[in-house]
Parts: structure tokens; sequence; C-alpha cells
């Protein structure tokens, strides 16, 4: 292991004389970064690229679990590539300007592989703690790769929480659900519209991934019906060409916000027309102000309001209860399905494992908005949690390597000095 070893250094004596140490408890010589996903990873070219030892830690059999185990089948990188890029290694040049998931997952093992990145797979941590004492992180773990589980327990000095906004799925509670008999399933789970086919469907939500999954249900001859609870801001992917979201960065550069929004707002409704008319109410805040200030993300569409234009794609009301083999709306029209899909969001499992209240909020994300969320006290540090997709993570796991980089190397280059001054004591001695 070539980032820790099995016994605490002679510094820490008064540790072990404490019970401090667990029967199979590592010193890791540099940060521990929990999540192998694209901002783990991100963390740990990083610090490749500056020598600083380190562990990924890593619940999953591999990298990026979230896009291997729990993306449908026709999913496509939301934006330009050179906005998913991740530091220091860019995408291959015949890759297409929006990557599938296969491509990206391509990508994201070459990148691992480039910088060498070696995470521990199948280990799941129980809990992270911070001893003021000390200065040091304990973390619990618990390894299932072996044939049994194994207890391990990691000491350091810095913890990188790179699990993301997306670790868990939000399944809501509904009346009824249990007595409704047909299949459900979350949007994690869903992989294609193909087993679906002439089903009538209830998508419950119409954010990216509800529309996308509506829209793959409509290729395959389904009959969905999307639930449309609150307002909601649908753009065109592209605009004359361009990407919607690279023109918003390019006006920024010169525009104030609400100007750009509104820009956006009147390019839309001349390509998509009055989305309101059918079912789809806009906010009042502007789309890009709405995700700076809420974090929700504008439905950037790729076919699914033709669709709803059409009237493939039924918009409904929000749900008041389900019985066998329906769903009654709020506004008292009932739906006969056999299906529902349940594309309800994520969120963050921090709370859960770190014991910690000052960087992160109960709901598991930074408490400071970006860019100043990345940084806590005790070397504590997040990355993946600005709701700025990969561009954000790259931003602050550039931030991220550096402070901990600079850090390690004034430690190291101390106890070098440190050792030196007890060596020249011993030959005075002598």
């Amino acid at each position: 292991m070539s980032s820790c070893c099995l016994n605490m250094p002679n510094m820490f004596p008064t540790l072990a004389s404490e019970a401090f140490l667990s029967s199979r408890c590592i010193w890791v010589n540099g940060p521990v970064i929990v999540g192998a996903g694209p901002s783990g990873l991100a963390v740990g070219a990083g610090l490749k690229n500056q020598g600083v030892p380190f562990i990924i830690l890593e619940r999953a059999n591999c990298i990026a679990s979230l896009w291997q185990n729990r993306t449908y089948d026709r999913l496509k990188l939301h934006l330009p590539k050179q906005f998913c890029q991740l530091p220091n290694f860019p995408f291959p040049e015949d890759f297409p300007e929006y990557p599938t998931k296969y491509q990206f997952i391509s990508y994201l093992e070459s990148y691992t592989k480039h910088f060498d990145i070696n995470p521990h797979f199948n280990e799941t941590v129980q809990s992270a703690n911070y001893n003021a004492t000390f200065g040091l992180w304990r973390v619990k773990t618990i390894a299932t790769g072996g044939p049994n589980p194994i207890g391990v327990e990691y000491i350091c000095r810095w913890l990188v929480v790179a699990t993301g906004e997306n670790a868990e799925k939000v399944v809501p509670e509904f009346e009824g659900l249990q007595d409704f008999g047909g299949h459900v399933t979350h949007a994690c789970d869903y992989k294609s519209g193909q087993s679906y086919s002439g089903e009538r469907v209830l998508v419950v939500g119409c954010g990216n991934s509800g529309m996308e999954v509506s829209l793959d249900l409509c290729n395959h001859n389904a009959n969905p019906s999307m639930v449309v609870r609150s307002s909601v801001h649908v753009l065109p992917r592209e605009v004359l060409g361009k990407s919607t979201f690279e023109l918003a960065v390019s006006m920024m550069k010169w525009l104030p916000l609400w100007l750009v929004d509104k820009i956006l707002l009147i390019l839309t409704h001349l390509i998509l027309g009055n989305t309101e008319k059918y079912g789809l109410k806009r906010p009042r805040v502007g789309p890009l102000e709405l995700k700076n200030s809420a974090g929700k993300t504008p439905v950037l569409d790729i076919g699914a309001f033709q669709k709803i234009r059409s009237g493939e794609i039924k918009i409904v009301p929000g749900i008041k209860k389900f019985s066998r083999g329906r769903v009654e709306l709020v506004n008292g029209e009932t739906l006969e399905i056999e299906s529902v899909i349940l594309a309800t969001g994520y969120r963050s499992n921090v709370p859960s494992w770190l014991k910690e209240n000052e960087l992160f909020s109960s709901e598991g994300v930074p408490k400071n908005p970006f860019p100043n969320g990345w940084k806590g006290k005790g070397g504590l540090y997040a990355v993946g949690f600005t709701r700025r997709g990969l561009s954000g993570a790259s931003l602050d796991a550039i931030s991220v390597a550096h402070d901990i980089a600079k850090s390690w190397k004034e430690e190291t280059k101390q106890k070098k000095k440190s050792m030196a001054a007890r060596h020249r004591r011993c030959i005075s001695h002598f």
C-alpha cells in the first residue's frame, strides 16, 4: 500500500495507549478521499501531480458508480464536453460534442489509468470523526470485498468528502402506493423504455431525468404521463447550433445575470413557443438566478417538448393518491396506469456518516455557496457539491488538491527538520 502503512508513526504513541486504535488501523500519510466519482478522481489526480500520497474509499465495486450503475442507456452529457472534462485531461478529439454515458465512463477510466489512481473498492464509510486534541480524523469503514466483512479504521490529517449531491435516491411517500399493484421503480434503476412498450406509464418528476425518461418511453411506443407539480424552466439545449449553456457563459462575461436570463427566455420563446400553454408553468425567477439561489437546474430540452406539444407525453398535475391500477390527481382526474417511474431526484448522504456541523448543513451540502464551500476546519474539504456540475467540481478539486499539497509539503518539511535535529543531537552525544 504505497500511500499508507499499517502502523502509526512513533510521533503518536499516546493514541495507542488510550485505545484510540481499532484492531485494524491504518495511518494515511496524506488525505483520505471518500468517493471515486469524477470529483474524487479529480482531487486524486491533482494530488498525484504534486507528489502527495492519498487513498480513495469507494463503497461500490467501480469508479463513477452513479454513471455506471444508476443511469439510463440513452443518457448523454447535457453540456458540451469542454465544460465537463476533468483537470489536465481533455476529452478525445473524436468524441462528439455531447458524449454518451458510455463514452464518459470510458473517459473516466482513461483518466484513472493515466494518473495511476487505485481506489479501495467495496469499502463503505460508517463514520468520520475529528479528534481536536490530536488534530486527526478517524474514518471507520466496512470492507466487503472479501468473503467476510472487515472493519477498518483510517487515521489521517485531511479528509475530502467527494460523495456528491446525488449519493442517495429520493423516494417520496404517496398514499396508496403499496396497493397500486403495478411496477414501481426509481429513475436510477430505469435503463430503457423497451420493456414498457404499449404500457401506460406515470413519470413522477419533470426535471432533466423526468423529461428524458418520458421521451425514451415515447420512442419505445409507451404512453407516458408526466407529473408536473411545480413550475419549471425548459430551455432549448442549443440556440442556432450553439450550446445554450455556452451562450449564457459568454453573455455573463459582459452582462448582468438578470439581463442574461431575460435574453435566454426571449430566445426560448422564439424557439419553443409558450411552454405554459402545455402545462409547463415558468418560475417567476429567471433560470440562471434560480440555479444560483436554489440549485434548481433548468431542463435542457432534447426533444421531449415536441412530444408534449403533440400530446404523446401528457402533462398532469400533482398526485392525490394511488389505488389498484390507477392514480387520482389533485384536480380530481383519475388515470389508469400500469407502471410508475419516480424521477424524484437524489440527495447527499453526508449527514449519515460525517460527524461535523460547521462545513455541511443538515441536508449534507456545504453551508457556504460556490466558490467558497470547498474548505472547512480541521483539514476537512468538500468537492462535488457546487450545484454547477462537472465544471464546478473540477474548480473545487483544483483548489482542494493545491491547498492540501501546500499543507502536506510544509508538514513534511517540518518533520524532516525535526528528524535532522534529533540526528545531530545523537551525533554530538556520541
